[in-house]
């Protein structure tokens, strides 16, 4: 048999055994009331004892929510980098829990130009895999009205991504947060073409989907997200909406709040200050 046919036979044979392990955990699901169910029984018996996910935390006493003020944000990119390195990110210029996008406004144009740090002259003037920067390309030009967005997972009240997602991998915590169990993630990519935000992307070397967690690993542990840490001008702001004066709800109550693209109905959770129509 020919080298080309062999590896297409292993190929077609390893994904066969990935739908026969997807069968089997729907199955496994629907016996016992499906992944979400189970999720909140964990957290149904958090007092005095172990709960989900660390024994410290108890995910029914939490609404976590997130918010971007973009008239501080300056672009610096530090909250990038940051979340490349806390959440084991591939280094490369498409790969990003978090990205920050430039909104300028030229005079004469009816239309914003926006740009990010993926953008191919941006890339170019990092220089690097592992740092990124905006290039000056507007030097000299007339700029009526410029800012920076920065973006992420919105952490949906609806989450397309749960829907799509077939066998359970992806679900939303009972604190607000939509995470992914990379065990049951079969590759399939649904879950990154439901997200009208792009804030999914797929991982080559793990062969699983992956999006921001708001660094759930630090938040449930009373820390705060590494790009909230990080951000110098506090353009960043994170908190739990169930307590009246955390940072989120008085940035929410005090501000003039839009989230993005509501028209979906997915009810996103990251609400934003200073931005216009252009940011979608």
């Amino acid at each position: 048999m020919k080298r080309e046919a062999i590896s297409a036979l292993r190929a077609r044979r390893g994904f066969l055994r990935k739908i026969g392990r997807a069968a089997t955990v729907v199955a496994a699901a629907a016996a016992t009331g499906g992944a979400l169910r189970q999720a909140a029984a964990k957290s149904g018996a958090a007092a005095g004892r172990a709960s989900f996910p660390t024994a410290d935390y108890d995910w029914t006493k939490h609404r976590w929510a997130y918010g971007v003020d973009a008239t501080k944000c300056i672009g610096c990119l530090r909250c990038v980098e940051a979340c490349k390195r806390e959440n084991d990110v591939p280094l490369t210029a498409h790969h990003f829990r978090t990205w920050v996008e430039r909104v300028v406004y030229l005079e004469g144009e009816d239309q914003p130009r926006i740009d990010s740090q993926q953008d191919p002259v941006n890339i170019a003037a990092s220089g690097s895999e592992g740092e990124y920067r905006f290039a000056n390309r507007y030097a000299g030009a007339k700029v009526e009205k410029a800012f920076f967005v920065p973006k992420l997972c919105n952490q949906c009240t609806h989450p397309a991504c749960v829907q799509v997602c077939p066998v359970g991998a992806t679900y939303k915590g009972v604190d607000g947060v939509v995470l992914i169990d990379h065990k049951y993630c079969i590759g399939c990519r649904y879950c990154v073409q439901a997200c009208p935000y792009g804030a999914r992307f797929f991982n080559e070397a793990t062969g699983v989907s992956d999006k921001c967690t708001w660094c759930y690993h630090r938040i449930t542990k009373g820390l705060q997200p590494a790009c909230v840490e990080v951000c110098p001008v506090g353009a960043r702001v994170f908190g739990d909406a169930r307590d009246a004066q955390s940072p989120i709800s008085l940035f929410i109550r005090n501000n003039r709040v839009q989230v993005l693209k509501p028209e979906t109905g997915n009810g996103p959770n990251v609400y934003y200050v200073g931005i216009d129509k252009a940011v979608n």
